[in-house]
């Protein structure tokens, strides 16, 4: 059972890059869209991506009840000082319904990529000296292997693994112990004719797969390079994704449930890349959890 803390996050949250559009049409349909799933019953929304806390802002005044955090913030793009004192203004404006998600990102996406756990390890540091510290419990950290899951354990209130396995949930939850909130990502393609979902979950995938963290990652579970060629192999597509209908979908997350998550954040991908709000999928899964409806 989660601790009171981590019930804040709810059971299921949705994760989605497409809560803070750059496109200034896509951004007027977010605020409809992030109060009904905040009607829905979800309990966190994840803004995915590196968004900036003045994207979390509109999502933050457009809901009442769901909590809200950064899926993640880049520690290399945003000072630390600066960080803590909006976060410290975010919090008061809105009764503690945020947490920071930080994270170190990729080599590839950032020209001062170096040592990222030292570095990680410095902004945390640099977070509690801030004349507004960032408390742990209003902090996650995107964590994938020992020492950084470590680190979530006893700097943050927990971890948030992206693209992970329920065997990776697992091992995960044994470094973290039993406290620490535990909220792996899941990707879902609600689509029951399994070659077209499967091409669907291929077209998101390919972009990971160039990533080292990721690769590493998997490589550890037991998946071979031979794996990751051509978007990822069935087997890969099968442990990393939950594929097919609603029912599917919620064995599935029992799966990552009984290896030991808090909470699932999940992505809807829907092949549609016009539908970047899936809002349809997002009601046939509340209903399908059995979410409970907020008024």
């Amino acid at each position: 059972m989660p601790s009171d803390s981590n019930a804040r996050f709810g059971r299921i949250g949705i994760w989605s890059s497409a809560l803070h559009p750059s496109d200034p049409d896509a951004v007027a349909a977010v605020p409809a869209a992030v109060a009904e799933l905040d009607a829905l019953g979800y309990g966190t929304l994840w803004l995915g991506g590196s968004p900036s806390l003045d994207q979390v802002v509109p999502v933050l005044d457009a809901t009442r009840h769901i909590t809200v955090a950064t899926g993640i913030l880049s520690i290399w793009e945003h000072e630390a000082p600066a960080v803590a004192e909006r976060t410290a203004r975010i919090q008061r404006d809105t009764a503690g319904r945020f947490v920071l998600g930080l994270g170190v990102s990729h080599r590839g996406f950032t020209p001062n990529y170096a040592r990222p756990y030292s570095a990680m390890v410095d902004y945390l540091d640099a977070l509690d000296a801030a004349p507004d510290p960032v408390p742990a419990s209003q902090r996650v950290l995107a964590a994938l292997g020992p020492k950084m899951l470590k680190l979530a354990a006893d700097r943050a209130v927990g971890a948030h693994p992206y693209l992970v396995t329920a065997e990776h949930t697992a091992q995960a939850r044994a470094a973290l112990g039993p406290d620490a909130l535990l909220a792996p990502e899941l990707t879902v393609v609600l689509d029951t004719d399994l070659e077209r979902a499967r091409t669907v979950a291929r077209g998101m995938l390919s972009m990971y797969l160039q990533l080292p963290n990721y690769t590493d990652n998997l490589l550890r579970l037991g998946f071979t390079e031979g794996d990751f060629a051509d978007g990822g192999s069935d087997r890969l597509l099968a442990a990393l994704f939950a594929l097919g209908d609603a029912g599917a979908v919620r064995a599935r997350v029992e799966e990552y449930v009984d290896a030991g998550a808090d909470h699932l954040a999940l992505q809807v991908l829907s092949g549609d890349r016009a539908k970047d709000l899936p809002l349809a999928e997002w009601r046939t899964l509340a209903e399908a959890l059995e979410l409970t409806p907020r008024s």
